[in-house]
């Protein structure tokens, strides 16, 4: 098996030898007719560049002036007119106002009411026990209960405070409540 590979490498190689000599045996030129001819190794002999001779320019022709049409009157231009320059309007001061007086409240014998009730004051926190119910309060409609569970605690432990309702209020427990934030600066007590 071997020997066939050496011998197909062979028979390629020699193949391959042959088109490329065959190839440069293409390239050298033998002039059989001229024996007085240089050699093919002999270096190539430059011929005389022979003059370039230019065929004298025939003389330019004579140009006839240009005619010119004749004489056409213009039809006569309609006369001009003279506007009158532009005058402003005299300036016409606008009627004076009486001057602005805020209408007067009427007299309530009521003292004004309150719009929003007061908020419940936030029950007191000692431990992480008293968290858990309030938070889990917090935490009963988020999306999310466990997340916000494990936050509020750890909130309600740092601050001592739970905000009172289910969302919002977060105000109510302070800077330590509201200024917290988590490692992508997002507001880690809900």
């Amino acid at each position: 098996m071997a020997s066939k590979s050496i011998l197909l490498l062979g028979i390629f190689l020699v193949v391959a030898t042959k088109v490329y000599s065959y190839e440069e045996d293409l390239k050298i030129v033998v002039n059989y007719a001229n024996p007085s001819a240089p050699s093919v190794l002999a270096p190539p002999v430059k011929p005389t560049p022979t003059p370039v001779v230019t065929a004298p320019t025939p003389p330019s022709p004579v140009k006839a002036p240009p005619t010119t049409p004749p004489y056409v009157k213009a039809p006569p231009s309609p006369p001009l007119t003279k506007t009158p320059p532009y005058q402003s309007p005299p300036f016409v001061k606008p009627p004076s106002l009486p001057p602005f007086t805020a209408p007067t409240p009427p007299p309530t014998s009521q003292p004004p009411v309150a719009t929003t009730p007061p908020a419940a004051p936030t029950p007191i926190v000692k431990s992480w026990k008293d968290c858990v119910p309030l938070c889990g309060y917090r935490c009963q409609l988020h999306s999310r209960k466990n997340l916000c569970l494990r936050a509020c605690v750890t909130c309600c432990n740092r601050c001592k405070c739970v905000p009172p309702g289910t969302y919002g209020n977060r105000e109510k427990c302070g800077k330590c409540y509201t200024d917290m934030l988590t490692r992508g600066n997002k507001y880690k007590c809900p």
